[in-house]
């Protein structure tokens, strides 16, 4: 008989590895209390985040419709077409920013007839809430190849208490529109998301609260990889980085319950409106390469080489839940060269003064192709690593006790 050890649920371990986010930023845990005043100086928190890992149809998304008569031809990308991207804030507040990526193009795209409003259901949105979004107090902006950029502000006067129950969950709508054609386009492929896009030709309608022109549905985001929002002083952002897990393989279509969507609830129920967590998983993402930082495979460029874009460029930036290395492991790279990774990104952390826990790798037989060498390879990547238990430790191991803010 042969005998399979069971190990817990990657979820669980991910989770109990992130209970320990109470002391994720040590400067703030045990100051900072639901319906605490806020002293200072209101600044920008990323309260969104998508990490684009290529161009379309480079990826790894799951519950995707055929996109054969939205776009054509890939070479083409959008021709003359509107998206109404569907985002959940995991903070809410009255004034928003939407950053725009053109990263992995390689043309210049221009986008106008930019709107955020709140989402109703399908493509619509609650009627009288679209906004309008400028750049440079301007309606359009050409972004150049290889590059992203914010919008102007973008002030929703209906959220007049961030606070309030009802906009827990709430999502936006993120319209735009795409003069002539894009050539490819940059994307997050598994987005577990369904958000909207018109036909090839039908021009900018960005400004339609109904559903009629968003004919076509994905389950992807495209030309946007960050939403930030004025918060108060003392918020802390957390950052989910890592691959598939983190990214949302195997969550429910709409359902919000990846493991980083859980681990907010539980942040907001300790903190409140102090905190944000967004997520800058992309599956299929390796630690140790691609190195290329603009090279559109399906798994995106390596954490290393991505890390700059994907989080330490995000506003308001705390901490870092990284659970990363199963891709590597199972593709035989050696563990030695994982852990130099790791020990590479926390220093880049530390240098920008952020706190990192590292979450560990799963054993798994099926991940591993049931092959004991790979496994073991993981065991020992894991026994390797760094691990510390003080509160003052800017990485901090899964194994460590968890603790409540001031024990």
């Amino acid at each position: 008989m042969t005998r399979h050890t069971r190990f817990p649920s990657t979820r669980r371990r991910v989770l109990q590895a992130a209970a320990v986010a109470v002391v994720l930023a040590g400067t703030w845990a045990t100051t900072v209390r639901a319906g605490t005043e806020s002293h200072g100086k209101p600044k920008w928190a990323a309260t969104w985040a998508a990490s684009s890992n290529g161009v379309y149809p480079t990826g790894t998304a799951v519950f995707q419709p055929s996109l054969a008569q939205a776009f054509p031809s890939a070479a083409t990308g959008a021709d003359d077409q509107s998206f109404r991207m569907i985002v959940r804030p995991n903070l809410w507040g009255d004034t928003f920013r939407v950053r725009f990526t053109n990263w992995f193009g390689t043309q210049p795209v221009t986008i106008d007839g930019a709107y955020l409003g709140l989402h109703a259901s399908s493509a619509a949105l609650v009627a009288g809430s679209n906004r309008p979004i400028t750049f440079s107090g301007k309606g359009s902006v050409t972004l150049p190849a290889g590059t992203y950029l914010y919008s102007d502000p973008v002030r929703l006067q209906y959220v007049s208490d961030p606070d309030r129950f009802f906009l827990e969950g709430k999502k936006l709508g993120v319209s735009f529109h795409v003069v002539g054609q894009s050539g490819p386009m940059t994307w997050h492929s598994k987005a577990v998301q369904t958000s909207y896009v018109t036909p090839p030709l039908a021009g900018s309608v960005g400004h339609v609260e109904d559903e009629a022109p968003f004919r076509y549905t994905t389950t992807s985001w495209y030309f946007i990889d960050a939403v930030e929002v004025v918060a108060a002083a003392d918020t802390a952002v957390v950052v989910a980085f890592g691959d598939s897990i983190t990214d949302g393989t195997a969550s429910t279509l709409n359902g919000d319950d990846r493991w980083p969507d859980v681990l907010a609830r539980r942040l907001h129920a300790a903190y409140g409106n102090h905190v944000s967590l967004v997520n800058a998983g992309i599956g299929g993402n390796r630690v140790t390469g691609p190195s290329d930082p603009r090279g559109s495979v399906a798994g995106g460029p390596g954490a290393l080489v991505r890390m700059e874009r994907d989080v330490l460029s995000l506003s308001g930036v705390s901490a870092i839940v990284w659970l990363e290395g199963i891709n590597d492991l199972s593709g035989l790279v050696p563990p030695a060269e994982v852990i130099a990774g790791y020990r590479e990104g926390v220093r880049l952390a530390r240098l920008n003064g952020l706190k990192v826990i590292a979450a560990e790798p799963k054993d798994s037989p099926v991940i591993a192709g049931g092959k004991p060498g790979r496994t073991r390879s993981r065991a020992g990547a894991r026994a390797s690593c760094p691990r510390c238990c003080a509160p003052s430790c800017s990485t901090r191991s899964s194994r460590c006790p968890t603790r409540t803010p001031g024990s």
